[in-house]
Parts: C-alpha cells; structure tokens; sequence
C-alpha cells in the first residue's frame, strides 16, 4: 500500500501576535496514521503549554500527497506529548464544527462528514476505478482543511432583529445560520457577521419566501489574497472580501434602494478603507424579483470600494467580476493548474471549453507558450474579466487569444478543429452528449478533414464546412481576439491530448468509460484534489491521450525473427 504524507502548518491569529507558529507532520501508510509534533520555534519541551496540544488552532494548512513508492528522510525530533492531555482533533483531521449535527434535520447543507477531512472515502473508490483502468499511480493531493473557503453564496432569512445567514437544510428551504463556518476563510465569517449587525441596526427585512417580500435574499462572499503591499506568506489570511448584495428590487430606482444604500455605507464604513480594520474590498449590489431558484438577476451595480477583483492563480494576474464564475478553494485551483501545465506541450494550439472568463486557457499562453488558445463560454458575463486579465500578460506573451460566448454542445467538431490539446472544465453534470459523441468519433472526422484538403491548398481554400461555419456565425457576435491570427497550419489538426477537470465524480467516471470504450483515446495520467474538505465531492484532472495506449501497442511491436536459409 502506498503512504500518504502531509503537513499541518497552523498559522497564528492575525489578531493575536503571541500565537505560536507550529507544524504537525503525519505519515499514513494505508489507514492506520503515526504522529509527529515539531515547532518551528526554538521552544524547549518545558516551554510548551499543554493547552497548544489540545486545542485546534483557528488557521491550519494541511498539504497532502499520496504516492504508491514515497520515501522521506526522517523529520526532527519531535517534542514528547503531554500524556494526560487530550488528542490534537487536527491530527485526526476532524471538522468539528459547531453546525455540523448528527441529526440532517438541523445540520447545514454544506458538509456530509467530519472525520478524516483530508482523505475522503470516495478517494478510495477512485483509487479501485483508476487501477481496474491499468492506472496505479493516481495521486490525492489536499491543501489547507479549515479556511479555505473564498467563495461563498448565502441566503438570508429570518427577521431583522434575528436575521439568519447561511445555508439550506438538506431537502429543504430552512436557513441554519452558520456564524463561525470552520470551511469559510476567517474573513468571510467576519463579513457574515458584520452584515448581520447592519440588518439589525438599519431596519433591513431579510427576504421571505413564502409572500415574496422583504428586501435581502442572498449575499455572495468572494476574498482576494490579491495583495503585493505585503509579504506572500501574509496574503492569504490577510485576503479582502467583495460582498454582493442581492436585493428584492427590479433596479436601484426601486423604493427600498434607500436602504441598500444605508446598508452598503455600513459595510464600508466599518469594514472599508478608512475602518481600523480593512477587510471589505468593495461592495456590489445584484437585482433579483424572480420566485425561482436563481440566485443573481440580471443587473448588476457597483457600489463602494475598488471596481476590479484580481487574484494570482497559474501563474497569472486574473480579473473576476462578481457576475463570472471563480473557484471556492483558491489555493487548491492553483495547485491544479501548475499541474496541468505540465501536460501541455510548449507551442500547442489550445482549445479551452467550458472556459468562464478563460483562466486556464490564459495561463497556458503564459506558462507554455502556447500558439493559439481559445476559450469558448456560454455565459456572456464572462467576457469583460476575460479582457481584463488579457491586459495584465506580460509583452513576452506572444499567442493568439481569443475568446467566443459559444454553446460548447452545439456543433462541438467546429471547437476541436484546430487544436492539438482540447481542455474541457464541465459542470457537475458531465461532458454534453454531442461533444461526448464528437470525442468518440474524432478518427473518423480526421479522415474527412484530410481528405479535403488533398486537393487544395489551406492558404487558398475557402471554409465551407457547414457546421463550422454555423458555430462561427453564432459566436461571431461576443468574440475578442488578442494577438496574431491563428496560424494555417492549426486549421485542420484535431486533438492528441484531451485533459478533463471534472467535480462530479460520477459523471466523469460515465465519460471516463464512455471514452475508453471508443477506443478512440487512452487514460494516460489521473490526479485528485480534496477542493472541498468535509465533503464526498473530489476534483480531478485526468489526461487522455488519442489511441489505446502503451500497453496495446507493445504486443505489436515486436520485430519478426528472420527464417535461417538452408544450405
């Protein structure tokens, strides 16, 4: 069995500079774990109070690795545990959070166990599916267990004097009020909690669902670590929040906006720039009347703070609008990518699907030099943080960029075209059935795509593939290109090396086997990622190569022994 090492660095209280700093290293060969306790402070055994061996500090930061073959050179003594103290709760990796409850009937929505956070029981599931496919080597990777959430979507309820901010119950439209959420990074806790005293103080009504009335639904917490004033090492907890209030109004023109403005002063003014203690970064305003589940309406205004939200992920500066889609867990994101990057060949044509505002696509023009990359997106919203994280690449960045506001299920074969790596980023339901069915045909495509090309030049031909020229046409509208054009020579090549992130395990096992079956395509390398601690849910990236693979093609690479002639 393999090992799975990972380190907890429990970082001390911003608010407290007397915190000690100390790290915990576990090795776990299969399920049973050992423990090491070591500080990173010259701290003799008699100076460490027994308190710090029970308590589980408010910022720790696990990273773990699973590898079938680990070796590690032995960690520094460690200090000797106080026998009467109780059990450190993160050496077993545990949630304990005062919202998780035994009963579902009053626990939150958002975590499904407490034990165990950084080894999840689908990760052993995944690890059984991925050698029954002849991979072995499938790695876990889990970053920071507590606080890492920095994307947040809560819904208010209750009244003003007691307003409820949190989550559903399971099954339900019952809000449990989650005040000191252990998944939420710190200063989303401290927004959550500030928001609650300006609905109290202003009068604000909470929505009601049942009658349609009141003036908050929902408030979307979003924290930037994006800050080159400070050290790297005090980015992450030192991260600013970018609330969005979502009002029960049509517009700001609205009778109640009187008190969106008050509420949003409040924030501001306690939390702001000119607050002794700055951690909101702007506040937005989002307007929602419809009695279905959506949460954002379609307009939306900015109110106080700055106007542009950057984070640092792949290497690159990106922009993200309130509107646009941005990854929960930040720090594991960027460990995925820095990943992925590795995959991809220097000077490939890209085609990045379900793209958002085109992070991934992005950082591969930076990181790997790549040709071309497109970044194609159904929602429209995505294309202004698409422009603006575009702007900040480096001159040296020499690729043709574009993005289209395309739906990637409608004619997918004009999207494969022209691309030597194809990166598809699905929602939680999977790869569209007919980008699914182009990607098991995609030999027979090739054949039709070289034979029309025998007879004419590619610099001369005219395209009149209907169904390129069909997905062109609708994309023509939202389309932004930065750089050169695409070069004649990506026009016809089609994908070598398909790479899936996926967040719903059981749908990419479906397009996993969906695939292989084809014999179009081979799983060539798989990586796991625990974006979401406290959860059954795994990020994965997996990389599939065109043909069945090494192990098929060594039966028919042996050489023939020549017959000895007869004398």
């Amino acid at each position: 069995m393999g090992q799975l090492f990972f380190a907890i660095m429990d970082l001390p209280d911003p608010m407290n500079p007397s915190d000690i700093f100390y790290e915990t290293t576990l090795s776990i060969p299969a399920r049973e774990a050992t423990v090491e306790l070591h500080s990173t402070h010259q701290l003799a055994a008699s100076q460490m109070p027994p308190c710090l061996l029970s308590a589980r500090p408010p910022f720790p930061l696990i990273s773990c690795r699973v590898s079938s073959e680990a070796v590690r050179t032995p960690p520094p003594p460690s200090l000797p545990l106080n026998p009467s103290a109780t059990a450190l709760p993160s050496l077993t990796c545990a949630l304990q959070c005062p919202h998780f409850q035994v009963l579902k009937i009053f626990r939150c929505s958002g975590c499904t166990h407490e034990l165990n956070l950084h080894r999840p029981p689908i990760v052993d599931e995944a690890t059984d599916f991925f050698k029954s496919l002849g991979v072995s080597d499938f790695t876990f990777d889990s970053c920071r267990l507590y606080g890492w959430r920095c994307r947040a979507k809560l819904a208010v309820r209750g009244s003003s004097m007691s307003p409820l901010i949190g989550l559903y119950q399971e099954g339900t439209h019952n809000v449990v009020d989650i005040p000191d959420c252990k998944a939420h990074h710190p200063r989303i806790n401290a927004a959550v909690e500030l928001l609650r005293q300006g609905i109290k103080q202003l009068n604000v009504e909470p929505y009601d669902e049942d009658q349609g009335t009141g003036d908050l639904r929902y408030v979307q917490m979003a924290v930037t670590t994006h800050n080159t004033s400070i050290p790297a090492s005090e980015r992450y907890r030192n991260g600013k929040v970018q609330i969005t209030l979502v009002w029960n109004s049509r517009n700001e023109k609205s009778p109640n906006s009187d008190k969106l403005d008050a509420l949003a002063y409040f924030l501001w003014r306690n939390g702001g720039s000119r607050s002794n203690d700055h951690y909101i970064h702007s506040v937005w305003a989002n307007f929602q009347t419809s009695t279905n589940n959506v949460i954002f309406g379609n307009r939306w205004r900015h109110l106080l703070g700055e106007n542009d939200f950057w984070e640092h992920v792949g290497g690159i500066d990106i922009s993200l609008a309130p509107s646009s889609f941005g990854q929960a867990n930040t720090r594991a994101f960027d460990i995925l990518l820095r990943k992925l990057q590795k995959y991809v060949p220097y000077g490939a044509s890209v085609t990045d699907l379900y793209a958002g505002a085109g992070v991934i696509g992005i950082s591969l023009a930076a990181s790997r030099k790549c040709r071309s990359v497109r970044c194609i997106e159904i929602n429209k919203e995505s294309k202004l943080s698409f422009e603006k994280t575009v702007s900040r690449l480096p001159k040296s960045v020499d690729s043709s960029i574009s993005w289209h506001n395309a739906d990637t299920s409608i004619e997918p074969l004009s999207w494969l075209v022209g691309s030597e790596v194809l990166v598809v980023d699905p929602p939680r339901k999977g790869l569209d059935a007919s980008l699914l069915d182009a990607l098991q045909t995609i030999s027979s495509v090739e054949e039709k795509a070289k034979s029309s090309s025998e007879s004419v030049s590619l610099k001369e031909k005219e395209e009149k593939r209907p169904w390129i020229l069909r997905a062109r046409e609708a994309a023509s509208e939202s389309f932004v290109q930065v750089g050169n054009k695409i070069n004649s020579e990506d026009s016809q090549s089609l994908p070598q090396t398909l790479i899936y992130i996926s967040c719903g395990w059981q749908s990419f096992k479906e397009d996993c086997q969906s695939l292989l079956s084809s014999k179009k395509w081979h799983l060539e390398k798989v990586h796991g990622y625990n974006f979401f601690p406290g959860t059954q849910s795994i990020e994965v990236l997996a990389v599939f190569k065109r043909g069945q693979g090494q192990g098929l093609k060594k039966k028919k690479s042996g050489k023939k022994k020549k017959k000895k002639k007869s004398m």
